[in-house]
């Protein structure tokens, strides 16, 4: 499920599309997209020019609905664990909704390891589980990748569940190869 997203092209949403492929559930778009919207900017900017309001109660309307069809529903964010998703409230305030545990995707970069640890420690003051992390290579050529990788396992208290390289052309099973869900399933038990 990709509750926002905002970045159609051609009528298309990448994402969406991505999560449609790998799933063994069709379902209707409305409940796996309830918000879409042209321009890849932030959610509530984009709903606010579309003259749109996003709103929680409907996103967990299509979850429950979703939840009915499918033995797991993984959601996917946009934009981050505290990006705005209209005046008041963020994509925290729909994972608590939601009740969700929290995969935590760092981007491997400059400045990552002040974003990803203070996005733990946001999802653990809201209570809710970090359940695991993944260290997603943006760049072709970090400097000292395997030192940065190293602190974020030493700091952000949760298992990392797979390194994925830079890659030019990403597919969701290739990905899913990189991945180790053994400690998902294990929280999930």
């Amino acid at each position: 499920m990709k509750p926002v997203a905002a970045g159609r092209e051609d009528g298309r949403i990448a994402d969406v599309e991505a999560l449609a492929r790998v799933s063994s559930v069709r379902a209707d778009s409305r409940i796996v997209n309830p918000y879409a919207f042209e321009p890849a900017i932030a959610p509530h900017i984009a709903a606010e020019l579309a003259g749109v309001a996003i709103e929680l109660g409907p996103i967990a309307h299509a979850y429950a609905e979703l939840s009915q069809h499918a033995e797991v529903v993984v959601v996917e964010g946009a934009g981050g664990f505290l990006v705005p998703l209209n005046a008041r409230q963020t994509g925290a305030d729909l994972a608590m909704r939601l009740g969700l545990p929290i995969v935590l995707v760092v981007g491997m970069r400059l400045g990552c390891l002040n974003h990803a640890l203070l996005t733990r420690r946001q999802v653990e003051a809201t209570g809710l589980s970090c359940v695991g992390w993944v260290a997603n290579c943006i760049l072709p050529d970090m400097p000292h990748l395997d030192h940065n990788i190293r602190a974020l396992e030493q700091r952000l208290a949760c298992p990392l569940l797979g390194v994925v390289p830079f890659l030019r052309e990403p597919t969701p099973a290739g990905v899913a190869g990189l991945l180790s869900f053994d400690a998902l399933i294990e929280s999930a038990a």
